[in-house]
């Protein structure tokens, strides 16, 4: 018999999903392909004992797809999402001295993603290349994502990575996994996650709130476009775009102050107190958290494109658009300026007397920022960097097509369930020892009625629900 195929897509107004699911029969062959729409998708391929057995399983997967909502159609009738990539330009530095960089390793291609904590270092690039590296400048591990990696944000020890499919990947286990999925009309810029909710600001100057179970919770427009910058805590969401920051209340009740900062907003940072707003009028402005009121502003001679502060602020660093990096007390006075030797700071962290940058040329550089190195650098008296290699045999890990099924819970696994309650499918703890009524946040994409899951652990949230760490895997 020729081969069949069966093309179906689900795209909800104002929803996350946006994706296709293609069924293919060929023999006793059956081929699925699914993903965002407008993108190529993942394949799986899977053979039968005969064509009977591969078309009643064909069957089966296109009518799970319809249940949930799929329709059929003409693949290439939807568009694929919007994507806005940052222009972004560079220029050598006007800077009399290098900074003191200890390490760099080239990652191929542009990056924004960076995340430090005191265990490893994490870059993500254009290109969906994720790396994590040891402080001295070891790779790790490298993850294969979709192309665009807009940037990597931690939520406790939760490491995530936003794309420019729309799907935020979580990278805290071995095998990446989609947590969210981003409605189609949003054209992403930045994103943050505290909690479990996923916040996004976009091309237009909105902002999305999706909460822990990847559904959608409220969304805002401020006065400016381009928003380069959402960041949230406990108090509020802040959300810095081309006229200024907007802070909101968490739960979308309105809008707690506003302030207009000296330029459109580039990149922001937060501490405890206060959030950092780098702009394209050359400056990092300082916002107290409670009133927005502007308690500091740090004079750079070029486009800001990046900022970061030490903790509470003793120190506040900026990259510019002419590869230099810089160093600032808190109350304004400008430390050092310095050259990158190696592009624009396109973000940076600041972590015990180290500057991590990642830049225009698609380096991850460490950046001894002690004062003892940073005076001999003034001298013109730097180390030679060593330039880090990756492992030949360094393996890579991609999203899986599908959890891999076991046939039995293994010792200190947790066992978790899907249950319809309503029109949704919630995921709750079946293992003893933890509380059924609550929900799991747990893939959007694999929940089916009825279906277990086994998990490494999981973690209880001070917001009343519980979230998966390591490897999920399917019970047969």
């Amino acid at each position: 018999m020729p081969e069949t195929k069966t093309y179906l897509e689900l795209s909800e107004d104002g929803g996350g999903a946006h994706k296709f699911y293609e069924v293919s029969v060929n023999g006793t062959v059956v081929s699925v392909r699914y993903g965002r729409i407008g993108t190529s998708g993942q394949l799986k391929t899977t053979a039968f004992a005969t064509p009977q057995k591969a078309r009643d399983a064909a069957a089966r997967k296109i009518g799970e797809k319809v249940r949930k909502g799929y329709e059929p159609a003409v693949q290439g009738r939807r568009a694929a999402r919007a994507v806005t990539r940052r222009q972004v330009t560079s220029a050598p530095s006007t800077a009399r001295a290098v900074a003191p960089v200890l390490w760099r390793f080239r990652t191929g291609a542009s990056a924004f993603g960076i995340h430090i904590d005191e265990d490893r270092c994490w870059v993500g690039n254009q290109s969906g290349d994720v790396h994590t590296l040891a402080h001295d400048g070891e790779v790790l591990a490298h993850y294969r994502l979709p192309d665009g990696v807009k940037c990597l944000v931690a939520d406790d020890f939760w490491i995530y990575a936003g794309c420019d499919d729309g799907t935020v990947y979580d990278l805290s286990s071995k095998l990446p996994f989609a947590a969210y999925e981003i409605a189609a009309d949003v054209d992403i810029f930045w994103l943050d996650i505290h909690e479990g909710v996923l916040n996004v600001s976009d091309r237009q100057g909105g902002l999305t709130v999706i909460d822990h179970e990847d559904e959608f919770q409220w969304s805002r427009r401020s006065t400016g476009d381009h928003a380069w910058m959402v960041r949230r805590d406990a108090r509020a969401v802040y959300h810095g775009h081309g006229k200024g920051v907007t802070a909101y209340a968490p739960d979308g009740s309105g809008e707690l102050w506003h302030t207009q900062t000296r330029g459109a907003v580039l990149f922001g940072w937060q501490e405890h107190g206060a959030v950092y707003a780098g702009t394209d009028r050359r400056v990092v402005q300082r916002l107290a958290k409670r009133s927005g009121r502007v308690e500091a502003t740090y004079a750079c001679d070029t486009v800001v494109y990046s900022c970061a502060a030490a903790p509470d602020g003793r120190y506040v660093f900026a990259g510019d658009s002419a590869s230099s990096v810089y160093c600032f007390a808190q109350d304004g006075t400008r430390l050092w300026k310095l050259g990158t030797g190696g592009g624009s700071a396109l973000s940076m962290q600041y972590l015990n007397e180290q500057l991590f940058i990642v830049t225009t040329d698609g380096s991850l550089a460490c950046i001894d920022a002690s004062e003892a190195a940073i005076a001999e650098a003034k001298d013109g008296r730097v180390p030679a960097a060593v330039d880090v290699k990756s492992a030949a045999a360094l393996p890579t890990y991609t999203p899986a097509a599908a959890p891999e099924t076991v046939a039995a819970v293994p010792s200190g696994g947790v066992l978790v369930e899907c249950v319809q309650d309503g029109p949704r499918l919630r995921v709750h703890v079946v293992t003893d020892g933890y509380d059924p009524r609550w929900n799991v946040q747990f893939p959007r994409h694999i929940r089916q009625a009825g279906a277990r899951y086994v998990v490494d652990s999981v973690h209880a949230s001070s917001s009343g629900f519980y979230r998966v760490r390591g490897e999920i895997r399917r019970l047969a």
